[in-house]
């Protein structure tokens, strides 16, 4: 938990406070000293280490480390603009460190690519090690290294395509392909030094792991860090603003940051949240009828359920800016592998549900995952066809649920429908695919069956099982569920597997309450697509059911950004996780008399407002192979304290599943009927009246 608010530092100066160090005066000075070795893995990988899930991924990175570059974009030619923002987009991809610099000649170990005079290098810490044993060890102890590995080769090959896309030549250099002595690099570019034999990161007592994107992009550089002695330690590495969390958004006292905390329970304290045995939220099992993935919003526009237009849109609407293009080449190569050949027999030690469920927690938290849970499958989160209009036949009980935060900091500089907002959504989908992937392969590899399910090949509804995980409650927005810790801004993966796993229970912090008084969601969207109403139920289960047409629609045919993300941005438990924010939590939780007040509290704080300090990225469309200055210009919304005046003639379309399309129907249009979808809206069951019914 930070003491501290950083709102007013720019992301391209990232978790730690670099600037702070004393550098040389010339960038191209060699470093003081050269020679050592990194911090090295404190534990061996046993008999059942993960490592072996590892080298796909590897393979998938390093087929795309480089390519042409594309026509020239129209950004600016200033150096240190350039080098933030590069900078800026590896923090935004959860890099630990970070650096811009001149490549010696003597870096090179391979052919020298021609007109690489410059570097972007990006540093990986690896994940937390705690004395004693805790649940997991037996599968993480030994992959520390190559998890930080995988993190820096992917940041690395990410920024080289974005780079390329802006018209500059870029090759990632990872740390399974490389044609430069990476830490050569590194200790050119100010990231590590050389002290006492040891080639150490400041700030970090761990090991970590190295990539590095060479280019013929002009970028202003950071200098060699200069020798330093004790004083400068204590301005720097030692000083008590530091140890606290002053100057970066992390602390030197790592009780701050949870590092103190097993892995399988992670960073945040999801076990102070009351639990409980049912949803806080109606379901009738019984009644919920399976859906096929082709009456999904996106699949009925993408078969032309709403015209030409939208059918066209759907094919480019969360990637049409530079960076989310390089997302979706590596989401599109992990789809092949969600599923694979199992070991014939479980390995020893793998029946107990108790211990696999902590396991597979804390393999999640290790590998990336923000938060975790566990559940069983109900038969109604299965889809009933996949997206091919085959048959699922439901083939797991259990399921991990991940969710992937997508970011604060960049959250705060945005308006939630610009040009970032689909590049958020593809950086989370991306790494979970990731995450699940390999956790999905390693427990195939005990002899237990297990799929992973992402954004591009999932064959269960996710928001029926981040529920049953016990990772939140359904709130206002309607198609979310909604976390205490990180509220709604979050996408989510899932594998499912017949391991045995003890599931969490469901958990109860007042949501239902708060939602019902705050209608700020539904203000701020900017189609009307959220309910100002009160809960209906749709399904055999109880929701505030958003109209899908409608912000189906906004988010594929938003001119001004990509795809939408509004409601997370101005949702009151979108939150930075300071100290005095935890006190309104605390209080939103425990007393119901404040929650409308703490509603009111977070409009008249400005909390949804765009930050310009945060902002690191250009508004950029790429488009027809290129990428451009955005045609239509950008959304750049502020609060409207004035939304909520379309609230007495709203009116919600409710395409109950008789109106859906049948699983197999492909490539056949099937109009939306809107006129019969609002009168189904105003006839909507009660969730009181289905009480009664049925007697709960």
């Amino acid at each position: 938990m930070k003491l501290f608010s950083h709102k007013k530092r720019p992301v391209h100066l990232g978790p730690y406070p670099l600037e702070r160090l004393p550098r040389l005066v010339d960038p191209a000075a060699p470093p003081p000293a050269i020679g050592g070795r990194r911090p090295s893995e404190s534990r061996r990988p046993g008999p059942q280490s993960a490592s072996h899930a590892f080298d796909l991924y590897f393979d998938l990175l390093d087929a795309d480390r480089n390519g042409d570059a594309f026509e020239a974009a129209p950004i600016p030619d200033d150096p240190a603009e350039r080098a933030n923002n590069l900078k800026g987009g590896l923090y935004f991809l959860d890099a630990d460190m970070v650096g811009c610099g001149v490549i010696p000649d003597e870096a090179w170990i391979g052919e020298r690519a021609a007109g690489h005079g410059y570097a972007v290098v990006a540093l990986v810490a690896h994940s937390r090690t705690l004395s004693g044993e805790h649940p997991g060890d037996e599968w993480i102890d030994g992959t520390r290294q190559t998890t930080a590995d995988l993190r820096a080769a992917e940041l690395a090959v990410l920024t080289a395509g974005y780079i390329r896309r802006l018209g500059f030549d870029a090759t990632a250099h990872t740390p399974t392909a490389s044609d430069l002595d990476l830490e050569r690099v590194a200790l050119q570019c100010g990231l590590i030094e050389s002290r006492r034999g040891t080639l150490s990161a400041p700030f970090i007592d761990c090991g970590y792991a190295l990539s590095v994107v060479s280019t013929d992009m002009t970028i202003a550089t950071d200098a060699p860090l200069a020798k330093r002695g004790l004083l400068d330690e204590l301005r720097s590495t030692r000083s008590l603003g530091w140890f606290f969390g002053r100057g970066g958004t992390r602390a030197g006292f790592g009780r701050l940051n949870g590092d103190h905390r097993p892995l399988h329970m992670g960073r945040y304290p999801m076990e102070k949240i009351k639990r409980t045995d049912e949803a806080t939220t109606l379901i009738i099992p019984e009644e919920v009828q399976r859906v096929p993935v082709r009456a999904g919003g996106f699949p009925r526009a993408a078969h032309g359920d709403m015209g030409p237009k939208f059918q066209k849109d759907v094919k480019v609407f969360a990637y049409k800016t530079p960076q989310s293009q390089t997302y979706i080449t590596q989401i599109g190569a992990m789809v092949p592998h969600q599923n694979g050949p199992v070991e014939i027999e479980p390995a020893a030690g793998t029946d107990d549900p108790d211990r696999n469920a902590d396991a597979l927690k804390a393999l999640a938290y290790h590998l990336g995952g923000d938060m975790v849970g566990v559940c069983d499958v109900p038969l109604y989160a299965w889809y009933s066809h996949n997206g091919k209009g085959e048959v699922i036949e439901p083939r797991h009980k259990h399921a991990v649920v991940i969710l992937l935060d997508q970011g604060y900091e960049t959250m705060e500089a945005a308006s939630g429908d610009d040009w970032v907002s689909g590049a958020q959504s593809m950086r989370a989908y991306m790494r979970g695919a990731q995450i699940a992937g390999i956790m999905s392969e390693h427990i195939r590899s005990l002899g237990w069956s297990a799929r992973s399910h992402t954004n591009r090949d999932s064959e269960v509804l996710h928001i029926p099982l981040v529920l049953e995980a016990g990772l939140g409650e359904m709130s206002r927005i309607g198609e979310l569920v909604l976390n205490p810790f990180v509220g709604p801004r979050f996408k989510s993966v899932v594998l499912t597997t017949d391991m045995p796993i003890t599931p969490d229970k469901k958990i109860d912090f007042g949501l239902q309450d708060f939602c019902n008084k705050c209608t700020k969601c539904a203000r701020e969207c900017p189609c009307g697509a959220i309910p100002f109403g009160d809960k209906i139920m749709f399904n055999g289960y109880e929701t505030w059911k958003p109209d899908v047409e409608k912000c189906t629609k906004y988010r594929l045919g938003n001119l001004k950004g990509s795809a939408c993300g509004r409601c997370m941005k101005t949702c009151p438990y979108n939150i930075e996780g300071v100290l005095s924010e935890r006190v309104f939590l605390w209080a939103a939780i425990k007393l119901p008399f404040t929650r409308k007040w703490i509603a009111e509290l977070d409009d008249k704080v400005g909390n949804g407002s765009i930050n310009p300090i945060k902002k690191w990225w250009w508004d950029l469309e790429f488009k027809d192979g290129r990428t451009i200055e955005p045609e239509k210009g950008t959304n750049a919304r502020g609060l409207d304290l004035d939304g909520g005046r379309i609230a007495d003639k709203q009116k919600i379309a409710l395409y109950e599943p008789d109106m859906l399309p049948a699983g197999d129907n492909q490539g056949v249009p099937v109009k939306l009927v809107r006129k019969e979808a609002i009168r189904r809206g105003e006839l909507a069951e009660k969730p009181a009246a289905a009480r009664r019914r049925v007697g709960r």
